[in-house]
């Protein structure tokens, strides 16, 4: 195991060796293996102790099954069956549901819960009345949250001391411009009223890493890239067969070359760049060692750029001329007029008139039918 050395403030111990992120090509009939195969490249036994509850952070952006927007059931079974094979006897999934996506629902429609009945898993819903959150101090310096809540920052009780591993896929993100595994905390840290935050989400994102750096025993991804997502993500995505895993321990490093490999600058990506700054990882493609496929001819050229209706409305309100009725319109009892909107739009008429056909033609596709089999 690499020596590591503390940093800075907050009790953070940052690793001294090359910040290191996999890459590996895969198929539909190689993937489960070729899971565990990513992870080990990326050195997972080095930074997950064996001994401790390991949390599988589940991504669920939508309840529906869209290609590429939620953790896949073959990225689920492929870390399962790793850790069983290297000796990891406590493994609780975790998901969390939002004001527009029932988690509960997205656990079927995704079928996370056909793979947890494989490995007889029971899986915690963060939201549900049995999810106990409890009050947290950070040792290290917020950049907004402490401003955001003032009445104090609440986690999953259940997340102290132990090791967590995200699960996120490669998308794109409307106000992210990417999300991958320092989003995937998102929903995990934060409870009902993490949409507050939405106004300074880079800033936020830092937090919360910071904040899984004080309290868990080991941090690592596993990055699912076998159905990238291009344009207005997470829900309104172009779907691309890309065939590729993802993993590291660094949350900002896999995201960096997450981001390059779409085409994007990664430190021109506030949440990247601001992180890779406070010293919290990696955010500098020139500074990150990539074992496995070679990336320097990859570029996806996706775009950042699009938006939906829902999420034009929403910019306006977080950084446009409605920014001075932020509080009213998404902070007071009419609030549910947003998630009504977000539901019509997504579930109502986007899912149906466009969505639909994009799925029916990645069921055609090796993933659709992996899918299929589950």
């Amino acid at each position: 195991m690499s020596t590591e050395a503390s940093a800075g403030s907050g009790g953070i111990r940052r690793p001294t060796h090359e910040p290191k992120v996999a890459v590996i090509t895969t198929s539909a009939d190689t993937v489960i293996d070729d899971v565990r195969r990513v992870m080990e490249l990326a050195g997972y036994l080095d930074h997950l102790p064996a001994a401790n509850e390991t949390l599988l952070k589940v991504n669920i952006s939508w309840q529906h099954y869209y290609p590429g927007c939620s953790t896949s059931p073959w990225q689920l079974d492929g870390v399962t069956q790793a850790l069983r094979g290297a000796g990891f006897g406590h493994i609780t999934p975790v998901q969390n549901g939002t004001v527009v996506v029932d988690s509960h629902e997205g656990e079927r429609g995704n079928k996370h819960d056909r793979v947890f009945a494989k490995h007889g898993l029971t899986p915690v819903h963060l939201q549900d009345e049995g999810a106990r959150w409890v009050p947290y101090a950070p040792r290290g310096p917020m950049l907004v949250l402490d401003k955001i809540f003032p009445d104090g920052i609440e986690i999953p009780e259940m997340f102290i001391g132990t090791n967590i591993i995200h699960m996120p896929t490669l998308k794109t993100h409307v106000f992210t411009t990417m999300t991958g595994a320092m989003k995937n905390a998102f929903g995990g840290l934060l409870n009902n009223r993490r949409h507050w935050t939405h106004s300074v989400i880079h800033e936020t994102l830092v937090d919360l890493l910071r904040i899984q750096q004080e309290i868990h025993s080991g941090v690592f991804a596993v990055m699912d890239g076998t159905i990238a997502g291009d344009g207005p993500g997470p829900r309104a995505m172009r779907p691309h067969e890309k065939n590729l895993l993802l993993a590291s321990s660094d949350q900002v490093a896999i995201d960096a070359i997450a981001a390059k490999l779409m085409g994007f600058d990664p430190m021109s990506i506030g949440f990247i760049r601001l992180a890779h700054e406070a010293g919290l990882g990696v955010g500098d493609p020139a500074e990150i060692k990539v074992e496995g496929f070679d990336i320097s001819g990859t570029n996806f050229h996706f775009s950042k750029d699009e938006d939906t209706f829902v999420s034009w409305g929403q910019k306006q309100i977080y950084w446009g001329p409605l920014k001075p009725l932020e509080k009213l319109l998404l902070r007071s009892p009419i609030v549910p007029w947003s998630y009504a909107a977000s539901n019509l739009y997504h579930n109502r008429y986007w899912y149906k008139r466009v969505g639909k056909k994009r799925i029916d033609a990645m069921m055609q596709t090796q993933w659709g039918r992996l899918f299929d089999q589950y």
